[in-house]
């Protein structure tokens, strides 16, 4: 897929004021600094498109681009950050659910992991609420320029075996460097892929 054009067309923290029309939307999530931001202005090409910063938590509101005029990629808070304090963490948690569960446009979550951890705790529960919702997502794994190929490939392994105990058919995996722009064309084309299906619908 060639991004012809990424707009930014909306923040909020209200479902119901998201863009209105059936354009598919793909979300992207993760805890605070996973490389969220970073990861959008790659595969979109346009290096300020998301806001991106050193201080974890700076997302906090529901952002809407549109790209090539026909697919929404959505930029959605981070979680888990634990310095924000309880009623900043319940707001976001709430933001970020009502989106999730109430927005029917959302084709598709992409939940980030940084390759250079094993399962957290915060992760695995926040994927397996997406189970338990029949929330159709991904998995990327971020910042894979970061560490060697095997320590990579054995923390992976350990997600899959992980997420195994609870899942009988693991989601999607891809990895990524923003750094490097690996994994663009990976993300992009499966994105581009479930378009056609609902094309084809």
């Amino acid at each position: 897929m060639e991004i012809k054009s990424a707009v930014f067309v909306i923040s909020n923290t209200d479902v119901h004021k998201c863009p209105q029309g059936n354009n598919p939307e793909y979300a992207f999530i993760g805890r605070s600094n996973v490389g969220k931001s970073s990861l959008i202005n790659m595969l979109t090409n346009r290096k300020g498109l998301a806001m991106t910063s050193q201080k974890p938590g700076k997302t906090q509101l529901i952002n809407h681009f549109i790209i090539n005029g026909e697919w929404y990629l959505v930029d959605l808070p981070g979680y888990g950050y634990a310095q924000r304090g309880k009623q900043g963490r319940e707001n976001i948690r709430r933001i970020i659910e009502d989106y999730i569960l109430e927005r029917m446009e959302m084709t598709n979550l992409f939940v980030l992991l940084d390759c250079r951890h094993e399962p957290q705790q915060i992760d695995i529960e926040f994927m397996e609420w997406l189970g338990e919702n029949g929330v159709p997502f991904a998995i990327i794994f971020t910042k894979i320029d970061k560490i060697s190929k095997g320590r990579l490939e054995g923390n992976m392994q350990i997600y899959r075996e992980k997420l195994s105990e609870t899942w009988e058919n693991l989601p999607p995996i891809f990895v990524s460097s923003s750094e490097k722009k690996e994994g663009r064309e990976d993300i992009l084309n499966y994105i581009e892929d479930i378009n056609r299906q609902i094309k084809k619908a």
